[in-house]
């Protein structure tokens, strides 16, 4: 059984239990989940809308980075969702989770998961400030 259990990028909203559900495993004792909301600042500026676009490539670049987390640490469940479009202060705008057989293991690939979502998979925010400014930030560098 394939242990990437969930990958997606998504224009609609994201649910904790729909991706707890899918890491449930009975060979894990660890398992660890990550949920990336909108705030409302950012550099010390308000925050007052932002947005998600991915290019085409986005899942692709998302299963290349499970693949590679389930191949270095000892993962029985994987999944990973990224929203994209307009969302709100509060919104859920990503959400990964990991299940290993030991705590630890669990947060160390849990870590690395949205770490390399964060700079390889082609994800970009375009934040608008409370002042009349704009920011573009690019999970690819």
């Amino acid at each position: 059984m394939d242990v990437i259990r969930l990958l997606g990028i998504r224009e609609t909203s994201l649910s904790v239990d729909e991706v707890l559900a899918a890491v449930g495993d009975h060979g894990a004792g660890g398992t660890t989940l990550f949920v990336g909301t909108v705030r409302e600042q950012d550099h010390g500026k308000p925050v007052t809308r932002l947005s998600y676009s991915a290019h085409p490539s986005a899942l692709d670049a998302l299963r290349q980075v499970a693949e590679k987390v389930a191949a270095d640490f000892p993962v029985t469940a994987l999944a990973a969702v990224h929203r994209v479009g307009d969302l709100e202060l509060g919104d859920i705008a990503v959400i990964v989770a990991v299940a290993c057989p030991h705590r630890g293991e669990a947060f160390e690939a849990s870590r690395r998961l949205i770490d390399d979502l964060k700079s390889q998979v082609p994800v970009w925010k375009h934040q608008i400030f409370a002042d009349g400014s704009a920011e573009w930030v690019g999970a690819c560098q």
